[in-house]
């Protein structure tokens, strides 16, 4: 971009990565060889930690939430850049992480290798290149964070912007697939488990007690009656539904867990009400007198949060993708990120991919290696401008 002309040590940089695809591929796979479940995330965080002290990284540190910290001193201290990518995967301890490597078709497989083991490489690399160029115009703290995935609820998002919000004035987001998007809305959520409790018993001599099971699939099939907006796009889904013992045993207790979602927040909290309302009306007495409890708890809320499509922030993250000669998909500017706590809480914020993919959440993930050079180059042009915009560098 032409507001590099004062850097060119930035320039030289971007080109380099062209020379360096081995280099990420073996940090990718790095990363991904590190089990990393969702509240599990310690021992990679403990590696990536020890990968930015090896950098000699400023200010590298750890919090209760297995978050990891570092910083690039800038020219200035504030309004400090904010640089994110969470470590959690969604795949339990014991699942097999073996890669495999697809040269015809370019493609890497493996659980996690996109989502994000790719996301946390690339900040690692990042920060390896940060530290070899001059100061840049504004501190940027670097941080690989946990509980982004299923039920983390963003709690190591939520917790590094309480620790950092009073010195940050912006925010990029990596997940390692998704290159074409530029995500600068956050898709609020809302989920809950439900929990029916009854006197329960033998299916045949105690028939006719209430049943937990009984008690929540009528409760799941009004759920399912709900009438949610299409614009603002409103969703719910049943994701898990369980209890009871046995085939012949009245169940005693049973669960569902619920997932809500709105591009409104108005929308959102209307679908909220009404299923809590549905929740309502099995707390009654009627159904106390046959020995049933219901109760709903809140296990995620994703506040939303948006800046407008003709945002600095926004532009200069698709011009980045256009000077690397990457047709942007326009479309997808939405989803459920980390990006959501910073644009909930009025600092701009905008979600960005390394490299193209598919099959996330799946054992059988995978990327596109050759787009990882380009990839790279789109994260130090969109910081790097983010870091002069800060400094009122660039408009």
């Amino acid at each position: 971009m032409d507001q590099f002309a004062p850097y060119p040590a930035v320039r030289a940089a971007l080109a380099g990565f062209s020379t360096q695809l081995s280099q990420m591929i073996d940090l990718c796979i790095q990363v991904q060889q590190i089990a990393a479940p969702t509240d599990e995330e310690d021992v990679r965080a403990a590696w990536v930690a020890d990968y930015l002290r090896r950098l000699q990284l400023a200010e590298v540190s750890t919090d209760g939430q297995r978050n990891v910290y570092a910083r690039i001193p800038g020219q200035r201290a504030t309004p400090a850049l904010f640089v994110s990518a969470h470590t959690d995967t969604v795949f339990p301890l014991a699942t097999d992480l073996t890669v495999q490597v697809d040269e015809a078709q370019s493609r890497i497989y493996g659980p996690g290798i996109g989502d994000n083991s790719t996301g946390v490489a690339s900040l690692l690399m990042l920060a390896a290149t940060l530290q070899r160029l001059p100061p840049p115009p504004v501190d940027i703290w670097l941080v690989a964070n946990s509980g982004e995935e299923g039920l983390g609820d963003l709690r190591g998002m939520k917790a590094a912007v309480d620790r950092l919000q009073d010195c940050i004035g912006a925010c990029i987001v990596i997940e390692g697939m998704g290159l074409k998007r530029v995500v600068h809305r956050g898709l609020g959520s809302r989920r809950f488990r439900v929990t029916a409790k009854a006197p329960g018993g033998h299916s045949w001599s105690d028939f006719g007690t209430a049943s937990a099971l009984h008690v929540l699939v009528q409760l799941a099939a009004e759920l399912t009656q709900l009438q949610p907006p299409a614009t603002p796009r409103t969703t719910f889904n049943i994701g898990r539904f369980y209890g009871g013992a046995s085939v012949n045993t009245i169940a005693q207790s049973a669960a569902l867990e619920l997932d809500l979602r709105s591009e409104g927040p108005a929308a959102l909290q209307g679908i909220v009400d009404a299923t809590l309302a549905i929740v309502q009306r099995y707390q009654s007495t009627a159904w106390q007198q046959q020995g049933v409890s219901v109760e709903a708890v809140t296990i995620g809320d994703r506040p939303s949060g948006e800046i407008a499509d003709d945002h600095p922030l926004v532009h200069a993250a698709f011009r980045s993708l256009a000077h690397h000669n990457v047709v942007a998909n326009t479309q997808m500017r939405i989803s459920s990120t980390d990006a959501n706590v910073p644009l909930s809480r009025g600092i701009p914020a905008v979600c960005i991919g390394i490299t193209e993919g598919a099959n996330a959440h799946r054992l059988e993930e995978w990327i596109n290696p050759a787009l990882l050079p380009v990839g790279m180059q789109h994260l130090l042009t969109t910081t790097w401008w983010a870091a002069m915009w800060l400094a009122g560098e660039v408009k």
